[in-house]
């Protein structure tokens, strides 16, 4: 099917801003992506499966994250565009393997700062005892705004949120090593479920049901190629930036696991609303305790900040591409993405309004396993069809890497369905209803070019995109 063709000029009102990330503020927006899942949310995998049983089931989603960011390190750095895993996935698998890749992962980064909203709003009220919708606009408001002034802005401030944020989790840390005791790990009894022992006091179910909370302590840290595009040099700080990411999250999330229930006991930290805090009152550091109690918030609105950032780029890159309406993708003279910002940000604060942030978050985890599949596939693929691409950077272990982690995000999504069918369903639901968008309109309404035609157009200098109407680009056909 032939495409209309496109001009430079529409190009040329669609251009991020170049050569703003360096590889440390990349590996800092990765961090901030994640950090608000170590304040809590992981430690009911321990209600779930106690202290052993969840131990195991955060090995394994470390071992999918770190297979996974291997796997796109090596595709970010050899396709560096602001589409991240819609951008590899169409390369693999065509318009609409690419397609349906950005929608799990569009589902996954637009419903989670809803559930994190609610969260910050929970924890303001605790603070200042104001919460409700005018916190949750305030919020997307200040946050959105602050993006829209431009894309170093927004991460220079994202940074030093995120360093406060892991200023607490350190300082717990060091205050809770005096009192951890082996034996607080395992003082939740034995039940009569298969297998089940002191270690894993719910038997295998409960590993696996606690499969989504291992995955709080590192969800969302596949982001960071959607910064692709304003990377200073892609090929190098790309995997640079991943990597260390996934590496210093590895870090935060091992300390908080064993620290917390090995200080005040895996029962009490597994039912804690607020684990560190909870901890260090445990442990007789009530200062420090409130002090963290503050610094959560920080960790929170880290998470909500980066993740805005996150969809942003990939509302821009979809649209861009006319999987959704092209007026999306439009760009400000910051060269900021300001409808991709403001129109998702519209629906996730109307999402917030429901209250129900344990759900919308459990959605968000579905869409995220859905991609991570289809993500590690596209790797797969690309080394299969396309061995002459070239790497940069290469995944250590090939496909092998990248099989594990196919392998472990489909458990993991069968895993949601363990701990929540509902909101498995309704994130199926959902993205049924977006799978039909596309084959009932918008394929038939994308923009003129490959994958191969529309890096190419990715990668030109804005020097070389004006606002004058000119030849237009030679394209191919586009096949579905």
């Amino acid at each position: 099917m032939t495409q209309p063709s496109v001009n430079q000029a529409y190009l040329a009102k669609r251009q991020l801003r170049k050569g703003t990330a360096g590889w440390m503020l990349l590996a800092g927006l990765g961090v901030s992506y994640v950090i608000s899942g170590d304040f809590a949310g992981w430690n009911f995998g321990i209600a779930e499966a106690g202290w052993g049983g969840f131990a195991i089931a955060a090995c394994l989603m470390a071992l999918m994250y770190l297979a996974l960011v291997l796997s796109l390190a090596e595709m970010s750095a050899a396709i560096p565009a602001a589409g991240g895993g819609y951008s590899f996935a169409r390369q693999a698998m065509g318009p609409a393997g690419g397609y349906l890749t950005g929608l799990a992962v569009l589902i996954e980064y637009a419903l989670a700062p809803a559930a994190i909203v609610i969260f910050i709003g929970a924890a303001v009220e605790s603070l200042l005892g104001i919460n409700g919708p005018l916190v949750y606009l305030l919020f997307y408001a200040i946050f959105i705004g602050i993006h829209l002034a431009g894309v170093g802005e927004a991460l220079k401030v994202m940074m030093v949120i995120s360093g406060l944020a892991v200023f607490a989790i350190l300082a717990t840390a060091v205050a809770l090593i005096g009192n951890f005791d082996a034996a607080n790990l395992f003082d939740i009894a034995p039940t009569d479920a298969a297998g089940a022992s002191t270690f894993m006091p719910f038997g295998w179910y409960g590993i696996w049901a606690a499969l989504p909370f291992g995955m709080w302590l590192f969800l969302a840290v596949e982001g960071v190629p959607l910064a692709a595009e304003e990377a200073k040099d892609p090929a190098r700080d790309m995997p640079k930036g991943i990597i260390g990411a996934m590496l210093f999250l590895l870090f935060t999330a091992l300390l908080v696991v064993v620290l917390l229930a090995g200080a005040a006991g895996a029962e009490m930290i597994g039912q804690s609303g607020v684990p560190l805090v909870d901890a260090l009152n445990v442990a007789g550091s009530p200062v420090l305790a409130t002090l963290v109690n503050v610094l959560g918030l920080a960790g929170l609105i880290a998470s909500f900040f980066s993740i805005i950032y996150g969809y942003s780029r990939l509302v821009f890159a979809l649209s861009r591409a006319g999987y959704l309406p092209k007026r999306l993708s439009l760009t400000s003279e910051r060269k900021v993405p300001y409808l991709a910002l403001i129109v998702p940000g519209v629906f996730g604060f109307l999402v917030s309004l429901s209250g129900e942030g344990d759900l919308i978050l459990g959605m968000a985890v579905v869409g995220a396993t859905i991609s991570y599949a289809l993500m590690a596939l596209s790797h797969i693929m690309l080394r299969v069809k396309q061995p002459d691409l070239p790497r940069p950077y290469k995944t250590p272990g090939g496909v092998v890497t990248s099989s594990i982690a196919l392998v472990l995000a489909i458990v993991a999504l069968t895993g949601v369905y363990a701990f929540d069918p509902r909101a498995f369903n309704y994130t199926i639901v959902l993205f049924i209803a977006g799978a039909a968008y596309y084959f009932l309109y918008s394929k038939n309404n994308l923009v003129a070019k490959t994958a191969e035609e529309e890096f190419a157009l990715v990668v030109a200098s804005p020097e070389d995109l004006d606002d004058n109407d000119v030849a237009p680009v030679p394209v191919a056909a586009s096949k579905l």
